[in-house]
């Protein structure tokens, strides 16, 4: 599963963020003004939040496993640009930037650039309300974004992208805003993921994806655990913790078996022997979508 965990590190999500265009950075003062009122919350350190990112699932990749099990573009399934009037306060801000990343990347693994660029215009003034616009090339990224050939190069921009938001934010003792982001991406890619599993429950791998899942949200909850006394942060872990409950019910079998060298077109490799087993079942799945879909729901909304 190595290649499903590559960005985000693209929360989620991360997350896969593509935003505005160069410009000067904003000043201090400008930056600290338009922040919450709440509570900054303890900073954390980069190397815990990264150590995360590396194993949430990239939702590019993700969406490359939906086009390829035979699933249907369906716009139906993301959150419309539409939405992004509603969103005033950094809490949404930030969480539906990672919705929306996410959103783009299904929008560019089906080709679909019409729709690529209305996300495009979302993610550049949400970055810009953020005051993290400055850490984008919009030229650069919406080039990319529009030829999924450039997959490669989109998945090393962004992730870069997020690993500077995530510096600069910790230096502004904002840690938070990167945990949203990164959750805000994980959740869509979730929501998509889930919605597409229900409708097709003979798909194992969607649901081995889905199981997967498990080990992220202990360690999402753990990062939300930091801010209890941020009111918005602390009703969205109570959330989490629901889903997290629905995900204790699948078992996770890992089994180490010694790895072996194998000479592949004539180069000496080392195979992976051991193999990990997901348990779960369909009504799992059908638990974990409604509960998915909720949460969604209510900070897109």
């Amino acid at each position: 599963m190595k290649a499903i965990r590559s960005v985000l590190i693209v929360l989620v999500a991360v997350v896969l963020l593509a935003a505005c265009g160069k410009g000067k950075k904003p000043d201090e003062q400008a930056f600290l003004k338009s922040l919450d009122s709440a509570k900054k919350g303890p900073s954390i350190d980069e190397e815990v939040i990264n150590s995360i990112l590396q194993q949430i699932p990239s939702p590019l990749e993700i969406s490359v496993l939906l086009k390829e099990s035979g699933t249907k573009y369906n716009f139906g399934l993301l959150n419309t640009p539409d939405n992004l009037s509603k969103y005033n306060s950094n809490y949404k801000k930030a969480l539906n930037l990672g919705i929306y990343g996410t959103d783009l990347g299904y929008t560019n693994i089906y080709q679909q650039n019409q729709d690529g660029i209305k996300y495009l215009a979302s993610i550049k003034s949400l970055a810009n309300e953020l005051n993290i616009g400055q850490f984008f090339d919009i030229e650069t990224i919406g080039r990319l974004a529009t030829n999924s050939k450039n997959l490669d190069s989109l998945l090393l921009i962004t992730t870069q992208n997020f690993n500077d938001i995530n510096h600069y934010l910790q230096t502004q003792g904002r840690a938070n805003l990167s945990v949203l982001l990164l959750t805000g991406g994980w959740l869509e890619a979730m929501q998509i993921t889930c919605q597409v599993a229900v409708k097709d429950p003979k798909n194992k791998e969607l649901r081995e994806k889905i199981g997967e899942q498990k080990i992220i949200l202990e360690q999402i909850v753990l990062l939300f655990s930091f801010y209890k006394d941020d009111e918005n942060m602390a009703s969205l872990l109570k959330d989490l913790e629901e889903l997290k409950a629905a995900f204790d019910k699948i078992n996770i079998t890992y089994t180490y078996k010694e790895s072996t060298m194998e000479v592949v077109n004539g180069v000496a490799v080392i195979k992976d022997n051991s193999t990990t087993t997901i348990d779960i079942t369909e009504k799992d799945v059908q638990n974990i979508t409604t509960i998915t879909n909720t949460i969604r729901k209510k900070i897109a909304s």
